[in-house]
């Protein structure tokens, strides 16, 4: 049961997906100790102001991260493979696991993703099999939650969506192979509720997907709310490839043709009001409308 004198750690906490899990916990009445190394930036400010206690602590260094751990109870492990490519992810994630062994840390939340299938060939997804085996390794107390695709891959300007999601994604896949969407908020309350109900998670390994949609699908929904299809921006393979890396690449040409189940209705168990595709799109639309309106 959450208790306020309870901490639990958040790395990426200024990210989209630590982000969302250090807000849902605060709201459960979690104290949130936000790691990022920019404490200064709008976003630890903006968590600073719900009330989390944000600290400055680099993934590299093992120095911060012990410090950061400290009197923490959980943890919630995340790591971006985009900026320095999967070793430097791999090398992130068991820094942050040798360091919550080290401080006493009694759960740990770890954001992995793919199938857990360690045959995929896909980098991003065997890198974090190796931080979840450490982490078990360390014998801590492990959840692993493994979300689907984010549904922000629709919009959100970070993932490039006009190039990647709409344009080569589906030239890559197809556009009729089914997907496994979820929203980064709903991740958040999902990891919210593994914290608190401890005896139930630990040890789980979690898939998660609150919805399942093509991308012809999606376009669909998109062009009925928007009374306009998404904007597509084409683009080589080969360029994408030199602008973020083969991986995104490979995962995409693995989905054209890989089977394997994807079931959203755990992922509704645990969380009910999980939002399919079309109730996010349309939040989206209404919140980018009011903007427009101010």
């Amino acid at each position: 049961m959450a208790g306020r004198d309870r901490v639990v750690a958040v790395t990426g906490a200024t990210g989209r997906q630590g982000g969302a899990v250090a807000r849902h916990l605060l709201t459960g009445g979690w104290r949130v100790r936000a790691l990022t190394r920019r404490p200064d930036g709008p976003a630890a400010r903006a968590l600073g102001v719900l009330g989390a206690e944000v600290v400055r602590a680099d993934m590299t260094a093992p120095a911060d991260l012990v410090a950061a751990f400290r009197g923490a109870y959980g943890l919630y492990s995340v790591q971006n493979f985009l900026p320095g490519g999967t070793e430097a992810e791999i090398t992130q994630g068991l820094n942050v696991a040798d360091a919550a062994g080290a401080t006493g840390v009694e759960h740990v939340v770890y954001g992995s993703a793919g199938t857990g299938a360690a045959d995929t060939g896909i980098g991003s997804w065997n890198s974090k099999l190796v931080v979840q085996a450490h982490i078990r390794a360390l014998g801590l107390p492990l959840t692993v939650l493994r979300p689907m695709a984010f549904m922000e891959l629709m919009t959100d300007r970070d993932f490039v969506p006009p190039v990647s999601t709409w344009s080569l994604m589906p030239k890559l896949m197809g556009p009729d192979r089914p997907v496994g969407w979820i929203c980064a908020d709903d991740l958040g309350a999902i990891a919210a509720r593994v914290f608190a109900e401890p005896d139930r998670f630990a040890g789980a390994d979690l898939a998660l997907a609150a919805d399942v949609r093509s991308i012809s699908q999606c376009r669909e929904i998109w062009r009925d709310l928007h009374g306009r299809p998404p904007r597509r921006v084409p683009m080589p393979a080969w360029m994408f490839r030199r602008i973020v890396g083969p991986d995104l690449i490979t995962m995409w040409r693995w989905l054209r043709t890989a089977q394997f189940d994807i079931d959203p209705e755990p992922t509704r168990e645990l969380l009910p009001a999980a939002l399919t595709v079309r109730q996010w799109l349309t939040r989206r639309l209404v919140r980018s409308a009011g903007g427009r309106s101010r």
